[in-house]
């Protein structure tokens, strides 16, 4: 048996700083230095709606990112934690404590460096567009849903992890609504919104242009470069501060941020919480190899031909690097993460190098401003959240679902109800099997078994379309009946037969074995090279005798013009 092949370990840096000087350092400096701003909001945010201390998603950003930029198989994709695993994160969390999702994230990463390491990363792509889009609107909703409680300042101790139990708790809680919350989280959102409409041809909305002398100011050209995420952290930390409304803050809840990274520590391990991690654990891995490289793929139609396409499996094993090492630290599971690699791609980067300077920004902003992070309330960054979630969501798709067949709808529609309702986990696997399912119905549909006109008195012929397989199996086994009794051959056409399984097989050995009971004789004529490669390798061309396999459909009708006698089959 040959040894299974390999992916050589060979991350795209390597390659990447051949040639590489002064000019495209800076570039990649100037895009690390943008993205590492852009990151701080996000990686505090999505630490606290996973359930963790916002401390966790900045060291999950700074190592995480480090190590996917380092070893990773593409030039410009941004690592870190990512909206998509909050939904995954809370709930490990919930269930099984944070010590067990450290487990189950390091058990994800070497998950993930074996699906690279045995070039799996082509496999990813055959996840059916419709349940990524239901999965990622439905982990956009509860994004938008765990953040209520924050957005509207109530007084809940402990957020379940469920979408009814959430609905009720929030209900139980709206005695305690504080209006300044909202109205701080809405004045982020919002301004989230409209911040790159005011810099774009200056229109800040439709009807309202402003003048061409603000908008050619250095000053305006300076702002419009600033991450929206960042201009409105500050403004609305500082008028928090300043007019000391009352909000809760990361320090009133999590007593600020540490300064500088943790030390390395073992979380505790067992065999038995091992076999109880089994789904979250594949759940994270699944979902990061999707999520990494649908990211990448995206990096690699906006970049065009800037740089070469991503490497999936050096991607994937580097995905696995940063998963197992980041846990040590205190770290969250790490993916790739759409949003800041866009950012990384527009401010100019070329190179894995901006992706690890962004994790070096980070970092310098955590040793130096740490403490600053006390003020920021939590309304704001719910804020920042429900902007990711409004852009995460593809709502378009839900408008456009009536030009697409049944199957489409019905999966597309089920992944999304059962990502809110249920489980992200139960989710994929339903809508993987219901895929199949269309798939093979589908498939069914599409085979035909359809009379062919001979020329020739006691030759029946039918003519064979598409695939036979076990799911149209059933359009064979009638085929006996529907011979006329004066038939001498049955003449099965199959040129436009694309494929055969061993059940399509079967199906063909059960009506030969049919019609000799009757004095018929079964011809297969004109066979592509797969169908013909399986009836000899399981010995049926002996079993149709000699004749029993054509060339041609003419081929089959001379031979069996005259009048023969029919000898049995052997």
């Amino acid at each position: 048996m040959p040894p299974i092949p390999l992916h050589r370990f060979r991350p795209r840096l390597l390659g990447s700083l051949k040639g590489y000087g002064r000019d495209r350092f800076l570039a990649d400096a100037g895009a690390g230095l943008t993205v590492g701003i852009v990151a701080l909001p996000l990686a505090m945010a999505f630490a606290i709606a996973s359930g963790v201390k916002p401390e966790a998603g900045l060291f999950t950003a700074i190592i995480a990112g480090f190590i996917i930029s380092a070893l990773g198989g593409s030039n410009v994709q941004i690592g870190g934690p990512a909206g998509a695993f909050i939904v995954i994160v809370y709930g490990i969390v919930e269930r099984h404590g944070l010590a067990n999702l450290l487990i189950s994230t390091v058990m994800a990463g070497v998950l993930l460096f074996a699906m690279g390491l045995l070039r799996l990363g082509a496999l990813v792509r055959y996840v059916p567009v419709n349940i990524v889009i239901g999965f990622t609107n439905g982990i956009a909703v509860l994004i938008a849903l765990s953040q209520v409680r924050d957005l509207l300042g109530l007084r809940i101790d402990k957020l379940p992890a469920d979408f009814f139990s959430q609905l009720r708790a929030f209900g139980q809680a709206m005695h305690t609504f504080n209006p300044h919350a909202l109205v701080l989280g809405l004045l982020c959102f919002g301004g989230l919104l409209l911040w790159p409409r005011l810099f774009k041809r200056g229109d800040l909305l439709p009807g309202i242009h402003l003048p061409d002398r603000l908008t050619e100011a250095g000053m305006f050209q300076a702002a419009a470069r600033m991450p929206g995420q960042i201009v409105a952290l500050v403004t609305l930390t500082l008028a928090s501060t300043l007019l000391a409304l009352p909000v809760e803050t990361i320090g009133s809840r999590f007593g600020g941020i540490p300064q500088g990274l943790p030390a390395f520590a073992l979380p505790a391990f067992s065999w038995q919480t091992v076999q109880q991690l089994f789904i979250p654990t594949l759940t994270i891995a699944v979902l990061g190899a999707v999520e990494s490289l649908l990211c990448a793929r995206v990096a690699d139609s906006l970049g065009q031909s800037a740089f070469p396409r991503h490497d999936p499996n050096q991607e994937l094993m580097a995905q696995g690097v940063a998963n197992i090492v980041t846990p040590f630290f205190g770290g969250i599971p790490a993916t790739g993460t759409i949003a800041r690699t866009v950012t990384n791609l527009r401010a100019g980067a070329t190179t894995p190098v901006a992706g690890m300077v962004h994790a070096v920004v980070l970092l310098a902003i955590v040793l130096l401003a740490a403490p600053l992070a006390l003020h920021v309330p939590l309304a704001v960054l719910a804020g920042i959240l429900l902007f990711v979630a409004w852009n995460m969501g593809e709502w378009h798709e839900f408008a456009r679902l009536r030009q697409f067949s049944l199957a489409y709808r019905t999966t597309l529609l089920g992944t999304f109800v059962l990502t809110v309702v249920f489980d992200l986990t139960v989710a994929v696997q339903v809508g993987l099997v219901s895929a199949c399912v269309f798939f093979i119905w589908r498939m069914g549909t599409l085979f035909q078994a359809q009379p062919v006109p001979s020329g020739v008195a006691g030759v029946q012929v039918i003519g064979l379309y598409g695939a036979l397989f076990f799911g149209a199996v059933g359009k064979i086994e009638d085929l006996a009946d529907q011979v006329p009794a004066d038939s001498r051959v049955l003449v099965l056409e199959m040129h436009r037969l694309v494929s055969m399984d061993a059940s399509g097989l079967d199906a063909l050995v059960q009506l030969q074995r049919a019609l000799q009971r009757r004095g018929v004789r079964l011809v297969l004529a004109d066979l592509n090279p797969q169908p013909r490669s399986l009836v000899r390798r399981a010995g049926f061309e002996t079993a149709l005798g000699e004749g029993g396999l054509a060339a041609t459909l003419d081929e089959a009708l001379r031979r069996w013009a005259p009048a023969q006698p029919l000898s049995p089959a052997t």
